[in-house]
This record gives structure tokens, C-alpha cells and sequence, in this order.
């Protein structure tokens, strides 16, 4: 007797690995991934599947870098000795996404700032909640139109 697999099965799987591809995360996850010290933050990447990427350190400061399976995004966590500036980066292709960002940070009760220009001529906007930071950053990467999130402590 042989198995005849539905169309609908077939979609369900394509949308479930897509789905895992396409990793994104809510701001709360961002605030709890800042909240770890870097060796859970490694634990919890692995275990989301993220390939380890970079590791750069500077003065008093330690960033590590992991990448998702598909290649399309990238998540950092900053960690600085005196923990003051600690913070998660996450970096996008999509504008699509962006948009959902700036959406739900406003809709959190984030509210813009300032706008302005990063070292490197980026440009950038920041939005505050009582002692929450948020930067959204463009990157000048017109190619892969680049996307990134900071969130600070």
C-alpha cells in the first residue's frame, strides 16, 4: 500500500522550514539574551541553531558574532567588563522586517528621539522607554540593504 502524502503536508513542511530559517526575535528576547553573561548567550544560540561567526575584542569590551543557518541575519552580544554599555546587536536584510520592528517598538511605548549619522555615515534613530534604548540603524550597504537593531541596557 503505498503513502500518498497531501499537498497541504507538503506546504505545512515548507512553511515550518522556512519558518526556522527565518529567524527573527521579539524585543523581549533581545532584553533577555542582554541580560545573560556570554557564555548562556553562546548556550542559547547554539541551541537556536545560530553558527558561531566572529569573535572580536577590544578595549574592555568582547563581541561575539553568530549567523543564522540561511545566512540572512546576524546576532551579537557586547560585553563590556564594567557591564555599563553591554548590549545585542542584530543585523537584517529585509526593509519588510524594519518596518515590523519600528512598529512594535512604537507600539511598546518607545518613543523617537534622535536621528542622526553614525561614525561610519550611517544613519540612525533612537528610541527611548523610561531607561530602555533602542537603535535602528540603515546601513550604508546599499547592496544587501542592511538592517540593524542595538539594544542596550
Amino acid at each position: 500500500m503505498k503513502k500518498i502524502i497531501s499537498p497541504l503536508a507538503i506546504l505545512f513542511g515548507i512553511i515550518l522550514s522556512v519558518s526556522l530559517y527565518a529567524q527573527t526575535f521579539a524585543l523581549e528576547q533581545f532584553t533577555a539574551f542582554n541580560k545573560l553573561g556570554m557564555a548562556d548567550f553562546k548556550k542559547e544560540m547554539k541551541s537556536l541553531n545560530y553558527k558561531f561567526y566572529d569573535k572580536t575584542e577590544g578595549l574592555g569590551f568582547v563581541l561575539n558574532e553568530y549567523e543564522s543557518v540561511d545566512y540572512q541575519s546576524k546576532i551579537g552580544k557586547f560585553e563590556y567588563e564594567d557591564k555599563s554599555d553591554d548590549r545585542i546587536e542584530f543585523e537584517f536584510k529585509s526593509k519588510k522586517e524594519y518596518d515590523e520592528y519600528v512598529k512594535i517598538i512604537l507600539k511598546s511605548g518607545y518613543k523617537e528621539r534622535e536621528k542622526g549619522k553614525t561614525l561610519t555615515k550611517d544613519s540612525y534613530i533612537d528610541y527611548f522607554k523610561n531607561k530602555e534604548h533602542i537603535r535602528l540603524i540603515t546601513l550604508k550597504d546599499v547592496k544587501n540593504n542592511r538592517y540593524v537593531i542595538l539594544v542596550f541596557k
